[in-house]
Protein backbone atom coordinates (compact mmCIF):
# COMPACT_ATOMS: atom_id res chain seq x y z
CA UNK A 1 0.00 0.00 0.00
CA UNK A 2 1.38 3.40 -0.93
CA UNK A 3 0.20 6.93 -0.32
CA UNK A 4 1.31 10.04 -2.18
CA UNK A 5 0.29 13.63 -1.40
CA UNK A 6 0.83 16.51 -3.80
CA UNK A 7 -1.03 19.80 -3.20
CA UNK A 8 -4.78 19.25 -3.43
CA UNK A 9 -4.45 15.90 -5.13
CA UNK A 10 -3.46 12.65 -3.54
CA UNK A 11 -3.55 9.06 -4.69
CA UNK A 12 -4.22 5.86 -2.85
CA UNK A 13 -3.19 2.87 -4.90
CA UNK A 14 -4.59 -0.16 -3.22
CA UNK A 15 -4.13 -3.81 -3.79
CA UNK A 16 -7.39 -4.87 -2.30
CA UNK A 17 -8.36 -8.03 -0.53
CA UNK A 18 -11.80 -9.01 -1.76
CA UNK A 19 -14.47 -9.90 0.73
CA UNK A 20 -16.58 -12.41 -1.13
CA UNK A 21 -20.04 -13.70 -0.36
CA UNK A 22 -21.40 -16.20 -2.85
CA UNK A 23 -25.16 -16.48 -3.19
CA UNK A 24 -27.04 -19.71 -3.59
CA UNK A 25 -27.40 -19.18 -7.32
CA UNK A 26 -24.59 -20.60 -9.40
CA UNK A 27 -22.28 -18.04 -11.01
CA UNK A 28 -23.46 -15.13 -8.85
CA UNK A 29 -20.84 -13.53 -6.62
CA UNK A 30 -20.95 -10.43 -4.44
CA UNK A 31 -17.58 -8.85 -3.63
CA UNK A 32 -16.62 -5.87 -1.50
CA UNK A 33 -13.83 -4.12 -3.38
CA UNK A 34 -13.19 -1.27 -0.97
CA UNK A 35 -14.20 -0.11 2.49
CA UNK A 36 -14.44 3.68 2.56
CA UNK A 37 -12.78 5.33 5.55
CA UNK A 38 -9.81 3.00 5.74
CA UNK A 39 -7.31 5.65 4.64
CA UNK A 40 -6.68 9.24 5.65
CA UNK A 41 -8.47 11.60 3.26
CA UNK A 42 -10.91 8.98 2.01
CA UNK A 43 -14.28 10.09 0.71
CA UNK A 44 -17.02 8.58 2.86
CA UNK A 45 -20.70 7.61 2.73
CA UNK A 46 -21.32 7.58 -1.05
CA UNK A 47 -24.96 8.54 -1.51
CA UNK A 48 -27.63 9.41 -4.03
CA UNK A 49 -27.28 9.97 -6.89
CA UNK A 50 -23.57 9.11 -7.18
CA UNK A 51 -23.73 8.07 -10.85
CA UNK A 52 -20.78 5.91 -11.95
CA UNK A 53 -19.28 6.27 -15.42
CA UNK A 54 -16.99 4.03 -17.44
CA UNK A 55 -14.08 5.91 -18.98
CA UNK A 56 -12.24 5.38 -22.25
CA UNK A 57 -9.57 3.50 -20.29
CA UNK A 58 -12.07 0.90 -19.06
CA UNK A 59 -11.95 2.16 -15.47
CA UNK A 60 -14.89 3.39 -13.41
CA UNK A 61 -15.19 6.98 -12.24
CA UNK A 62 -17.49 8.61 -9.73
CA UNK A 63 -17.81 11.23 -7.01
CA UNK A 64 -18.59 11.07 -3.30
CA UNK A 65 -20.05 14.17 -1.64
CA UNK A 66 -18.51 13.70 1.79
CA UNK A 67 -14.98 13.33 3.08
CA UNK A 68 -11.89 13.74 0.96
CA UNK A 69 -8.76 15.64 1.92
CA UNK A 70 -10.74 18.86 2.52
CA UNK A 71 -14.02 17.32 3.73
CA UNK A 72 -15.71 18.66 0.59
CA UNK A 73 -16.03 15.49 -1.46
CA UNK A 74 -13.80 13.63 -3.89
CA UNK A 75 -13.55 11.95 -7.29
CA UNK A 76 -12.55 8.29 -7.40
CA UNK A 77 -11.27 5.90 -10.06
CA UNK A 78 -11.71 2.14 -9.67
CA UNK A 79 -10.31 -0.53 -11.97
CA UNK A 80 -12.56 -3.51 -12.84
CA UNK A 81 -10.29 -5.66 -10.67
CA UNK A 82 -10.85 -3.40 -7.68
CA UNK A 83 -7.92 -0.99 -7.28
CA UNK A 84 -9.30 2.34 -6.03
CA UNK A 85 -7.60 5.71 -6.50
CA UNK A 86 -8.68 9.10 -5.18
CA UNK A 87 -7.80 11.35 -8.12
CA UNK A 88 -9.19 14.63 -6.83
CA UNK A 89 -10.35 16.11 -3.54
CA UNK A 90 -12.71 19.05 -3.94
CA UNK A 91 -11.50 22.16 -2.11
CA UNK A 92 -14.23 24.64 -3.01
CA UNK A 93 -12.51 26.09 -6.07
CA UNK A 94 -15.12 24.50 -8.37
CA UNK A 95 -17.69 23.97 -5.62
CA UNK A 96 -18.19 21.22 -3.09
CA UNK A 97 -20.56 18.36 -2.25
CA UNK A 98 -20.57 16.47 -5.59
CA UNK A 99 -23.62 14.30 -4.88
CA UNK A 100 -24.44 13.54 -8.49
CA UNK A 101 -21.55 11.50 -9.81
CA UNK A 102 -20.20 11.81 -13.33
CA UNK A 103 -21.07 11.37 -16.99
CA UNK A 104 -18.55 10.80 -19.77
CA UNK A 105 -18.37 13.46 -22.48
CA UNK A 106 -17.39 12.93 -26.10
CA UNK A 107 -14.11 14.72 -25.36
CA UNK A 108 -13.08 11.99 -22.93
CA UNK A 109 -13.56 14.20 -19.88
CA UNK A 110 -16.20 13.81 -17.19
CA UNK A 111 -18.94 16.26 -16.28
CA UNK A 112 -20.65 16.70 -12.95
CA UNK A 113 -22.26 19.10 -10.49
CA UNK A 114 -21.60 20.29 -6.99
CA UNK A 115 -24.62 20.82 -4.76
CA UNK A 116 -23.03 23.87 -3.15
CA UNK A 117 -20.22 26.32 -3.74
CA UNK A 118 -19.70 28.95 -6.37
CA UNK A 119 -20.03 32.71 -5.87
CA UNK A 120 -23.53 32.44 -4.38
CA UNK A 121 -23.08 28.96 -2.84
CA UNK A 122 -25.97 27.71 -5.01
CA UNK A 123 -23.97 24.97 -6.75
CA UNK A 124 -21.82 24.57 -9.83
CA UNK A 125 -21.28 22.56 -13.02
CA UNK A 126 -17.73 21.35 -13.64
CA UNK A 127 -15.62 19.40 -16.09
CA UNK A 128 -12.85 17.15 -14.82
CA UNK A 129 -10.18 15.14 -16.62
CA UNK A 130 -9.62 11.41 -15.91
CA UNK A 131 -6.49 12.53 -14.06
CA UNK A 132 -8.50 14.79 -11.75
CA UNK A 133 -7.92 18.31 -13.11
CA UNK A 134 -11.18 20.27 -12.73
CA UNK A 135 -12.58 23.23 -14.67
CA UNK A 136 -15.44 25.39 -13.40
CA UNK A 137 -18.07 25.74 -16.12
CA UNK A 138 -21.01 27.44 -14.43
CA UNK A 139 -22.02 28.89 -11.05
CA UNK A 140 -25.73 28.91 -10.22
CA UNK A 141 -27.19 32.09 -8.73
CA UNK A 142 -30.29 30.63 -7.08
CA UNK A 143 -32.56 32.81 -9.20
CA UNK A 144 -34.09 31.96 -12.60
CA UNK A 145 -31.20 29.60 -13.42
CA UNK A 146 -31.89 27.34 -10.44
CA UNK A 147 -30.02 26.13 -7.39
CA UNK A 148 -28.65 22.97 -5.80
CA UNK A 149 -28.06 20.57 -8.70
CA UNK A 150 -28.00 16.95 -7.56
CA UNK A 151 -27.60 15.08 -10.85
CA UNK A 152 -24.73 15.30 -13.32
CA UNK A 153 -25.62 16.79 -16.71
CA UNK A 154 -25.80 14.49 -19.72
CA UNK A 155 -24.46 15.32 -23.17
CA UNK A 156 -27.15 15.54 -25.81
CA UNK A 157 -26.89 14.58 -29.45
CA UNK A 158 -26.29 18.23 -30.31
CA UNK A 159 -23.16 18.31 -28.15
CA UNK A 160 -24.70 20.50 -25.45
CA UNK A 161 -25.25 19.37 -21.87
CA UNK A 162 -28.66 19.03 -20.25
CA UNK A 163 -29.44 18.77 -16.56
CA UNK A 164 -31.66 19.73 -13.64
CA UNK A 165 -31.52 21.74 -10.44
CA UNK A 166 -33.47 20.68 -7.38
CA UNK A 167 -34.75 24.14 -6.45
CA UNK A 168 -34.61 27.70 -7.76
CA UNK A 169 -36.18 28.87 -10.99
CA UNK A 170 -39.28 31.00 -11.41
CA UNK A 171 -41.26 29.13 -8.72
CA UNK A 172 -38.34 27.87 -6.62
CA UNK A 173 -39.33 24.33 -7.58
CA UNK A 174 -36.35 23.45 -9.76
CA UNK A 175 -35.33 23.76 -13.39
CA UNK A 176 -34.21 21.98 -16.53
CA UNK A 177 -31.22 23.64 -18.19
CA UNK A 178 -29.09 23.45 -21.32
CA UNK A 179 -25.40 24.32 -21.18
CA UNK A 180 -22.86 24.64 -23.98
CA UNK A 181 -19.50 22.85 -23.58
CA UNK A 182 -17.94 26.23 -22.76
CA UNK A 183 -20.42 26.90 -19.93
CA UNK A 184 -23.15 29.16 -21.34
CA UNK A 185 -26.36 28.13 -19.57
CA UNK A 186 -29.98 28.53 -20.69
CA UNK A 187 -32.98 27.66 -18.52
CA UNK A 188 -35.35 25.52 -20.59
CA UNK A 189 -38.07 25.02 -17.98
CA UNK A 190 -38.97 26.12 -14.45
CA UNK A 191 -41.15 23.72 -12.48
CA UNK A 192 -44.15 25.31 -10.76
CA UNK A 193 -45.29 22.49 -8.43
CA UNK A 194 -48.43 21.82 -10.49
CA UNK A 195 -46.24 20.18 -13.16
CA UNK A 196 -43.72 18.76 -10.71
CA UNK A 197 -41.08 19.98 -8.29
CA UNK A 198 -37.59 19.01 -7.16
CA UNK A 199 -36.05 17.07 -10.05
CA UNK A 200 -33.01 15.37 -8.53
CA UNK A 201 -32.42 12.47 -10.93
CA UNK A 202 -30.39 12.71 -14.16
CA UNK A 203 -32.15 13.25 -17.47
CA UNK A 204 -32.30 10.60 -20.18
CA UNK A 205 -32.22 11.44 -23.88
CA UNK A 206 -34.37 8.81 -25.53
CA UNK A 207 -34.39 7.38 -29.03
CA UNK A 208 -36.91 10.02 -30.11
CA UNK A 209 -34.49 12.82 -29.20
CA UNK A 210 -36.54 14.12 -26.27
CA UNK A 211 -35.37 14.18 -22.66
CA UNK A 212 -37.21 12.29 -19.92
CA UNK A 213 -37.01 12.60 -16.16
CA UNK A 214 -38.77 12.54 -12.79
CA UNK A 215 -39.58 14.96 -10.00
CA UNK A 216 -39.80 13.83 -6.39
CA UNK A 217 -42.77 16.07 -5.56
CA UNK A 218 -45.39 18.27 -7.19
CA UNK A 219 -48.35 17.28 -9.32
CA UNK A 220 -51.98 17.02 -8.12
CA UNK A 221 -51.10 14.66 -5.24
CA UNK A 222 -47.69 16.22 -4.56
CA UNK A 223 -46.28 12.72 -5.06
CA UNK A 224 -44.03 13.46 -8.03
CA UNK A 225 -44.18 13.23 -11.80
CA UNK A 226 -42.65 11.73 -14.93
CA UNK A 227 -42.00 14.36 -17.58
CA UNK A 228 -40.77 14.83 -21.14
CA UNK A 229 -39.00 17.90 -22.46
CA UNK A 230 -37.84 18.62 -26.01
CA UNK A 231 -34.35 20.04 -26.65
CA UNK A 232 -35.94 23.45 -27.33
CA UNK A 233 -37.98 23.35 -24.12
CA UNK A 234 -41.47 22.07 -24.96
CA UNK A 235 -42.57 20.41 -21.73
CA UNK A 236 -45.10 17.62 -21.10
CA UNK A 237 -46.14 15.83 -17.92
CA UNK A 238 -46.51 12.13 -18.75
CA UNK A 239 -47.64 10.85 -15.35
CA UNK A 240 -48.69 12.22 -11.97
CA UNK A 241 -48.02 9.83 -9.10
CA UNK A 242 -50.86 9.48 -6.58
CA UNK A 243 -49.04 7.47 -3.86
CA UNK A 244 -50.94 4.24 -4.68
CA UNK A 245 -48.61 3.81 -7.68
CA UNK A 246 -45.55 5.35 -6.05
CA UNK A 247 -44.38 8.46 -4.24
CA UNK A 248 -41.09 10.39 -4.38
CA UNK A 249 -39.63 8.96 -7.62
CA UNK A 250 -36.02 9.96 -7.06
CA UNK A 251 -34.46 7.76 -9.70
CA UNK A 252 -33.27 8.25 -13.21
CA UNK A 253 -35.20 6.58 -16.02
CA UNK A 254 -33.75 3.97 -18.34
CA UNK A 255 -35.12 3.22 -21.80
CA UNK A 256 -35.52 -0.49 -22.36
CA UNK A 257 -34.99 -2.37 -25.59
CA UNK A 258 -38.78 -2.28 -26.04
CA UNK A 259 -38.71 1.54 -26.13
CA UNK A 260 -40.52 1.95 -22.80
CA UNK A 261 -39.03 3.70 -19.78
CA UNK A 262 -38.38 2.00 -16.45
CA UNK A 263 -37.84 3.52 -13.04
CA UNK A 264 -38.43 3.34 -9.30
CA UNK A 265 -40.36 5.32 -6.72
CA UNK A 266 -38.83 5.60 -3.24
CA UNK A 267 -42.08 5.17 -1.35
CA UNK A 268 -45.81 4.73 -1.91
CA UNK A 269 -47.36 1.67 -3.50
CA UNK A 270 -49.31 -1.11 -1.80
CA UNK A 271 -47.06 -1.24 1.27
CA UNK A 272 -45.80 2.33 1.24
CA UNK A 273 -42.23 1.19 0.63
CA UNK A 274 -41.84 1.91 -3.06
CA UNK A 275 -42.54 0.61 -6.53
CA UNK A 276 -40.93 -0.27 -9.86
CA UNK A 277 -42.79 1.15 -12.84
CA UNK A 278 -42.87 1.16 -16.63
CA UNK A 279 -44.12 4.04 -18.79
CA UNK A 280 -44.29 4.66 -22.53
CA UNK A 281 -43.41 7.87 -24.35
CA UNK A 282 -47.17 8.55 -24.62
CA UNK A 283 -47.67 8.18 -20.87
CA UNK A 284 -49.12 4.68 -20.58
CA UNK A 285 -48.11 3.72 -17.05
CA UNK A 286 -48.03 0.42 -15.17
CA UNK A 287 -46.59 -0.65 -11.82
CA UNK A 288 -44.40 -3.72 -12.32
CA UNK A 289 -43.66 -4.38 -8.66
CA UNK A 290 -44.75 -3.17 -5.22
CA UNK A 291 -41.97 -3.63 -2.64
CA UNK A 292 -43.28 -5.46 0.41
CA UNK A 293 -40.99 -3.66 2.82
CA UNK A 294 -39.51 -6.86 4.19
CA UNK A 295 -38.14 -9.86 2.29
CA UNK A 296 -37.86 -8.21 -1.13
CA UNK A 297 -36.57 -4.88 0.18
CA UNK A 298 -37.98 -1.39 0.08
CA UNK A 299 -37.39 2.31 -0.53
CA UNK A 300 -35.26 2.36 -3.70
CA UNK A 301 -33.46 5.68 -4.17
CA UNK A 302 -31.49 4.35 -7.12
CA UNK A 303 -32.71 3.74 -10.63
CA UNK A 304 -32.40 0.67 -12.81
CA UNK A 305 -29.89 -0.55 -15.35
CA UNK A 306 -30.83 -2.94 -18.15
CA UNK A 307 -28.33 -5.75 -18.23
CA UNK A 308 -26.96 -7.43 -21.31
CA UNK A 309 -29.44 -10.27 -20.64
CA UNK A 310 -32.42 -7.92 -21.09
CA UNK A 311 -33.39 -7.89 -17.40
CA UNK A 312 -33.24 -4.83 -15.17
CA UNK A 313 -31.06 -4.65 -12.07
CA UNK A 314 -31.36 -2.33 -9.11
CA UNK A 315 -30.94 -1.84 -5.37
CA UNK A 316 -33.35 -1.09 -2.53
CA UNK A 317 -32.04 1.06 0.28
CA UNK A 318 -33.69 -0.75 3.18
CA UNK A 319 -35.18 -4.05 4.34
CA UNK A 320 -34.39 -7.43 2.84
CA UNK A 321 -34.40 -9.00 6.29
CA UNK A 322 -34.65 -7.89 9.90
CA UNK A 323 -31.28 -6.14 9.69
CA UNK A 324 -32.84 -3.63 7.25
CA UNK A 325 -29.69 -3.02 5.18
CA UNK A 326 -31.10 -3.26 1.64
CA UNK A 327 -30.96 -5.58 -1.36
CA UNK A 328 -29.80 -6.11 -4.93
CA UNK A 329 -32.67 -7.26 -7.16
CA UNK A 330 -33.51 -8.28 -10.71
CA UNK A 331 -36.78 -7.64 -12.55
CA UNK A 332 -37.84 -8.63 -16.04
CA UNK A 333 -39.60 -6.27 -18.49
CA UNK A 334 -42.91 -7.95 -17.60
CA UNK A 335 -42.36 -7.70 -13.84
CA UNK A 336 -40.85 -11.02 -12.78
CA UNK A 337 -38.93 -10.06 -9.64
CA UNK A 338 -36.22 -11.76 -7.59
CA UNK A 339 -33.81 -10.75 -4.82
CA UNK A 340 -30.19 -11.49 -5.68
CA UNK A 341 -28.38 -10.29 -2.57
CA UNK A 342 -29.25 -9.03 0.92
CA UNK A 343 -26.78 -6.60 2.47
CA UNK A 344 -25.70 -7.56 5.97
CA UNK A 345 -24.06 -4.35 7.18
CA UNK A 346 -20.61 -5.87 7.46
CA UNK A 347 -20.29 -5.82 3.66
CA UNK A 348 -22.31 -2.66 3.16
CA UNK A 349 -25.68 -1.12 4.00
CA UNK A 350 -28.16 1.33 2.46
CA UNK A 351 -27.21 1.27 -1.24
CA UNK A 352 -28.39 4.49 -2.90
CA UNK A 353 -26.29 4.53 -6.09
CA UNK A 354 -27.66 3.18 -9.38
CA UNK A 355 -25.76 0.10 -10.52
CA UNK A 356 -23.43 0.38 -13.51
CA UNK A 357 -22.87 -2.58 -15.80
CA UNK A 358 -19.29 -2.57 -17.01
CA UNK A 359 -18.77 -3.63 -20.61
CA UNK A 360 -17.07 -6.77 -19.26
CA UNK A 361 -20.47 -7.76 -17.88
CA UNK A 362 -20.25 -7.31 -14.10
CA UNK A 363 -22.25 -4.79 -12.07
CA UNK A 364 -20.73 -2.19 -9.74
CA UNK A 365 -22.16 0.05 -7.03
CA UNK A 366 -21.71 1.81 -3.69
CA UNK A 367 -23.36 1.58 -0.30
CA UNK A 368 -23.82 4.64 1.89
CA UNK A 369 -23.13 2.89 5.18
CA UNK A 370 -21.79 -0.40 6.43
CA UNK A 371 -18.45 -2.02 5.82
CA UNK A 372 -15.50 -2.17 8.16
CA UNK A 373 -15.76 1.49 9.22
CA UNK A 374 -19.49 2.04 8.59
CA UNK A 375 -18.55 4.65 5.99
CA UNK A 376 -19.82 2.65 3.01
CA UNK A 377 -18.38 0.19 0.52
CA UNK A 378 -17.64 -0.12 -3.19
CA UNK A 379 -18.78 -3.51 -4.45
CA UNK A 380 -19.25 -5.70 -7.52
CA UNK A 381 -21.88 -8.24 -8.46
CA UNK A 382 -20.92 -10.92 -10.96
CA UNK A 383 -23.81 -12.83 -12.49
CA UNK A 384 -22.55 -14.38 -15.73
CA UNK A 385 -23.84 -11.44 -17.78
CA UNK A 386 -22.26 -11.32 -21.20
CA UNK A 387 -19.77 -8.61 -22.23
CA UNK A 388 -20.95 -5.91 -24.63
CA UNK A 389 -19.94 -2.58 -26.14
CA UNK A 390 -21.15 0.83 -24.96
CA UNK A 391 -21.89 3.68 -27.36
CA UNK A 392 -20.91 7.10 -26.04
CA UNK A 393 -23.35 8.63 -28.56
CA UNK A 394 -26.37 6.66 -29.77
CA UNK A 395 -27.53 8.71 -32.75
CA UNK A 396 -25.98 10.44 -35.74
CA UNK A 397 -25.93 10.90 -39.49
CA UNK A 398 -23.87 9.02 -42.04
CA UNK A 399 -20.26 10.14 -41.70
CA UNK A 400 -20.45 10.81 -37.95
CA UNK A 401 -17.61 9.47 -35.84
CA UNK A 402 -18.99 7.33 -33.01
CA UNK A 403 -17.05 6.60 -29.83
CA UNK A 404 -17.28 3.05 -28.49
CA UNK A 405 -16.18 1.56 -25.17
CA UNK A 406 -15.43 -2.10 -24.53
CA UNK A 407 -12.47 -4.47 -24.30
CA UNK A 408 -10.29 -6.61 -26.54
CA UNK A 409 -10.32 -3.99 -29.30
CA UNK A 410 -6.69 -4.52 -30.31
CA UNK A 411 -7.82 -7.69 -32.02
CA UNK A 412 -10.71 -6.01 -33.86
CA UNK A 413 -11.51 -7.53 -37.25
CA UNK A 414 -14.61 -5.55 -38.24
CA UNK A 415 -17.23 -3.04 -37.08
CA UNK A 416 -20.77 -2.94 -38.43
CA UNK A 417 -23.88 -0.78 -37.95
CA UNK A 418 -26.91 -3.06 -38.17
CA UNK A 419 -25.02 -5.29 -40.58
CA UNK A 420 -23.36 -2.57 -42.69
CA UNK A 421 -19.55 -2.58 -42.49
CA UNK A 422 -17.91 0.57 -41.16
CA UNK A 423 -14.43 2.04 -41.11
CA UNK A 424 -12.89 2.28 -37.66
CA UNK A 425 -9.82 3.26 -35.69
CA UNK A 426 -8.62 1.34 -32.65
CA UNK A 427 -7.34 3.90 -30.14
CA UNK A 428 -6.71 1.48 -27.28
CA UNK A 429 -7.77 -1.94 -26.11
CA UNK A 430 -10.83 -0.37 -24.43
CA UNK A 431 -11.74 2.46 -26.82
CA UNK A 432 -12.24 2.83 -30.55
CA UNK A 433 -14.05 5.12 -32.97
CA UNK A 434 -16.12 4.10 -35.98
CA UNK A 435 -17.70 6.13 -38.78
CA UNK A 436 -21.38 5.66 -39.57
CA UNK A 437 -21.29 4.11 -43.08
CA UNK A 438 -23.41 4.99 -46.09
CA UNK A 439 -26.44 2.71 -46.22
CA UNK A 440 -26.48 2.11 -42.48
CA UNK A 441 -29.85 1.69 -40.79
CA UNK A 442 -30.95 1.89 -37.18
CA UNK A 443 -29.93 -1.16 -35.17
CA UNK A 444 -27.18 -2.62 -33.01
CA UNK A 445 -23.49 -1.99 -33.50
CA UNK A 446 -21.28 -5.07 -33.56
CA UNK A 447 -17.53 -5.44 -33.24
CA UNK A 448 -15.80 -8.67 -34.21
CA UNK A 449 -12.71 -9.16 -32.05
CA UNK A 450 -10.24 -11.98 -31.60
CA UNK A 451 -12.21 -13.06 -28.53
CA UNK A 452 -15.61 -13.04 -30.19
CA UNK A 453 -18.30 -10.62 -31.34
CA UNK A 454 -19.44 -7.84 -29.01
CA UNK A 455 -22.84 -6.17 -29.48
CA UNK A 456 -24.18 -2.87 -28.19
CA UNK A 457 -26.96 -3.08 -25.58
CA UNK A 458 -28.84 -0.27 -27.32
CA UNK A 459 -29.48 0.45 -30.96
CA UNK A 460 -27.66 3.21 -32.82
CA UNK A 461 -30.22 5.46 -34.51
CA UNK A 462 -29.14 6.66 -37.95
CA UNK A 463 -30.47 10.19 -38.41
CA UNK A 464 -31.75 11.27 -41.80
Amino acid sequence: MSKKRDGTTYTLTLMLVLVVATTAASGQTFSVLYNFGQNTGDPINPSYSGILAQGRDGNLYGTVAFGGAFQAGAMIKVTPSGNLTVVHSFDGSVGFAPFGGLTLGTDGNFYGTNGSGGRSFQGTVFKITPGGIPTLLYQFTGKSDGSTPYAPPIQGRDGNFYGTTEIGGASDAGTVYKMTPSGTLTTLHSFDNTNGAQPIGPLLQAADGNFYGTTVSGGPSNAGTVFKIAPKGKFTVLHNFDQTDGFDPSSLLVQGKDGSFYGTAFSGGAQGTGTIFKITAKGKFVVLHHFNGSTDGGNPYAGLVQGSDGNFYGVSSFNGDTSNHGTIFKIGPQGRFSVLHIFDGAAGATPEVTLLQHTKGMLFGDTTFGGTFNEGTFYSWTADLRPFISLVTTSGRVGKKVEILGQGFKGTRSVSFNGTSASYEVVSNTYLTATVPAGATTGPVKIATAGGTLTSKVNFHVAR
